[in-house]
């Protein structure tokens, strides 16, 4: 009886671990596909500028139609590769989540809600968003 115990235990362990583990490389994955995602379009913002003389204005959907062609000066940026798209056309991160894109004078911050996609204020415990910015 004993053992039925321990190999239940064992086998229950074992299963806690798989599952941790592919948890944990799947959030890395998608960490790593934000970071990759946000080069990307880094990149096509700062050519954006360079062509068009300033950052786009407006959210998330407004900067997708701006690097379209939708922008003073008609002129397409090509993001590099494609990120997806929600239906109301705002660039999602990994995790299924709008983007939140704000611009300065000066740079950009991208921001994603990160695997509880939801945005947490900093204070909060268990924050997960993910900020870059140029």
């Amino acid at each position: 009886m004993k053992r039925r115990i321990f190999v239940a235990l064992g086998f229950a362990a074992g299963l806690a671990l798989a599952w941790w583990l592919t948890s944990a490389i799947t959030v890395k994955a998608r960490s790593s596909k934000f970071d990759s995602d946000v080069d990307y379009l880094f990149a096509a913002l700062q050519e954006y500028k360079q062509h068009v003389g300033s950052f786009p204005v407006g959210g998330n959907a407004q900067l997708a139609k701006a690097l379209k062609g939708q922008n003073p000066k008609n002129v397409i940026i090509v993001v590099g590769r494609q990120i997806d798209l929600n239906e109301k056309g705002e660039f999602l991160d990994p995790w299924g989540a709008p983007l939140r894109v704000y611009f300065s004078d000066v740079g950009v911050l991208i921001r994603s809600a990160g695997p509880n996609r939801r945005f947490d204020d900093s204070n909060v415990e268990d924050a997960d968003d993910c900020f870059r910015s140029i």
